[in-house]
């Protein structure tokens, strides 16, 4: 894990592993899986299903090895603007940390920047840094917002997350069309109601929704 950070990187830098994913360990237990559940591991269809599930968690958990200071890589830049930032319907992919199983969805973020702005394509990539691993969607949004709070420094942030969970509509209670909406406000976003109802206004116009 790292030690020490940047201070405008400490928030996540606690979530980084520098080690990489134990592939094998994995594979190993989803055979005992297999086995645990009546199924024969060695049947054609099933060879290679350990293996394929370590990688595909290799790629759903991915965030717990992206290095925050390596993703912002200097793309902060110093801008005299001084109005809203938006940036919607960016897709996210993320894992219930209590049942593990997949909850997908949107996230829509704006931020109003004091003097600096950040490079467009971060904004996904804070997304994922946070979505990729085992999270629950309430504390996903709120690491959004205060990552990029931090990184900047802006006026305010504002993160709303929208995300359909398989753990409800899988199992359960079995609820296919429910989703559920999380946000986070901070600075003029949360102390301003103009501020906020503009951010608000804005993503509810054509505002994605999450299809299968």
């Amino acid at each position: 894990m790292i030690n020490d950070c940047n201070d405008s990187l400490a928030l996540a830098a606690d979530l980084f592993c520098e080690e990489e994913m134990d592939l094998k360990t994995i594979e190993k237990s989803i055979k005992d899986v297999l086995i645990a559940i009546g199924e024969d591991p060695e049947r054609e269809g099933l060879q290679k299903t350990p293996h394929r599930v370590a990688k595909s968690y290799q790629e759903l958990l991915a965030g717990y090895r992206m290095d925050p200071r390596a993703l912002i890589n200097d793309a902060i830049f110093d801008v005299a603007y001084d109005e809203m930032v938006i940036v919607r319907d960016i897709e996210f992919y993320s894992m219930c940390e209590h049942h593990m199983l997949p909850f997908i969805g949107h996230a829509h973020i704006a931020y109003i920047p004091t003097d600096k702005v950040i490079g467009l394509s971060k904004i996904p990539r804070i997304v994922d840094l946070f979505s990729r691993r085992l999270q629950v969607q309430e504390r996903m949004t709120r690491q959004i917002a205060e990552f990029i709070d931090v990184v900047l420094n802006p006026q305010g942030v504002a993160v709303v997350v929208e995300g359909v969970h398989m753990c409800m509509t899988l199992r359960g209670v079995k609820k296919h069309d429910a989703s559920m909406t999380t946000s986070t406000m901070l600075g003029v976003f949360k102390d301003q109601i103009t501020s906020r109802m503009e951010f608000l206004d804005n993503i509810s116009r054509g505002a994605g929704k999450v299809h299968f």
